[in-house]
């Protein structure tokens, strides 16, 4: 085990300054959202709620999504869900952790809904309440540009409307949409975060009103759980083999919360495919390989964890150690305590890259 992972009093903060990812913030309640809404979505929601996508959306999730993903302990002493209380979360986790900075990454259907001018709305509102309730409040926390990415124009809107805030770091999006991502429906998007320097935050979910895996609707929760990292899979295979990396070179991607054990099999196959087939993408000038390894960044959290330890460090050396973030996803249950994390060794070098410097290169926080 490495050393920034050796036993210390719980009360001491890891002392890494530790940039963290992925961190899931929370309503108390919908109204929460009220201030920031106009009158008529306030009544429309009242009235009609909030149609979302597939089946879900009719006959509610699985029952892992209650209690709110979460972990049992993170329940704010105010009886909030958990995620809504920024003292409690300063408390469980900016200062035990000694987290520098953290990306909120809300997990709320603003961008899911059918009715198109609703989600702008609501996105627009949830963008409002992050800065609101969270990143005015706290210096160490960080947005993400909530955007209704079905509709790319006003999704650009925006991204243009938010960018010179310097309360947002990237631009989210979600790894289940109603086309793969590559398609050119979403390039707007793309140019967007790519003139203003932004990445985009992919994380893993998102309901397209499809089936969650490639034969259908599973039985179990477990197979939904699963599809999840092939769902990135996807939205990979399409943002390089449409060409995306090739026309917007500057974009920046990050996998989040997909694991990352994947990637280096897919672009070994990829580029298989690409070697025989290459004349149905002549817009691709180099391998997809090159592409994966040149505009995509992946998180830690769910952490790789083989039998032999040696496994994750060679899987993490293919993928790049300059391309690896960490992550918490504080505060669901799967949470990955930064002291504990790594099953593998890590070198000064590679320590201070995951869990800092790779995203203060991708990240901005001036």
């Amino acid at each position: 085990m490495s050393e920034i992972l050796e036993a210390r009093p719980a009360t001491q903060a890891s002392k890494l300054r530790i940039i963290d990812s992925d961190i899931h913030p929370s309503l108390r309640s919908e109204a929460d959202l009220n201030p920031y809404l106009s009158a008529r979505w306030r009544q429309h929601i009242a009235e009609y709620g909030k149609l979302g996508r597939g089946p879900y959306a009719a006959r509610g999730t699985y029952p892992r999504f209650q209690p709110f993903l979460a972990r049992r302990d993170s329940f704010p002493p105010n009886g909030g869900p958990p995620g809504s209380d920024l003292a409690f979360m300063r408390e469980q986790l900016l200062d035990l952790y000694d987290i520098e900075y953290g990306i909120l990454e809300p997990l709320m259907p603003s961008n899911l809904v059918r009715n198109l001018e609703l989600s702008v709305a609501l996105c627009s509102a949830i963008n409002d309440w992050q800065v609101a309730a969270f990143t005015s409040q706290e210096k160490r926390l960080r947005a993400s540009i909530q955007i209704p990415f079905e509709d790319a124009q006003a999704a650009v809107a925006e991204i243009d409307k938010r960018v010179l805030n310097r309360d947002f770091a990237q631009v989210q999006l979600t790894s289940r949409s109603t086309e793969p991502l590559g398609r050119p429906r979403y390039w707007p998007i793309f140019e967007a975060a790519a003139h203003h320097g932004l990445p985009i935050g992919l994380h893993i979910g998102g309901e397209a009103g499809h089936g969650p895996t490639a034969a259908g609707w599973p039985s179990f929760y477990i197979e939904d759980h699963h599809g999840l990292s092939h769902s990135m899979q996807t939205q990979v295979a399409s943002m390089v083999l449409e060409g995306v990396f090739e026309r917007f070179p500057t974009l920046k991607i990050i996998m989040i919360e997909g694991g990352f054990a994947w990637l280096p099999p897919l672009a070994w196959r990829l580029d298989r495919h690409w070697e025989k087939m290459r004349s149905e993408v002549p817009h691709l000038k180099q391998p997809p390989s090159a592409y994966i390894r040149r505009n995509l960044w992946v998180s830690t959290q769910p952490m790789e964890e083989p039998e032999n330890p040696e496994d994750l460090r060679r899987i993490l050396s293919r993928i790049g150690w300059d391309r690896v973030l960490f992550a918490t996803d504080y505060p669901h249950w799967d949470f990955d305590d930064p002291r504990y994390a790594f099953p593998c060794q890590l070198s000064e070098a590679e320590r201070r890259a995951i869990f800092r410097g790779n995203a203060e290169a991708i990240y901005r926080f001036d």
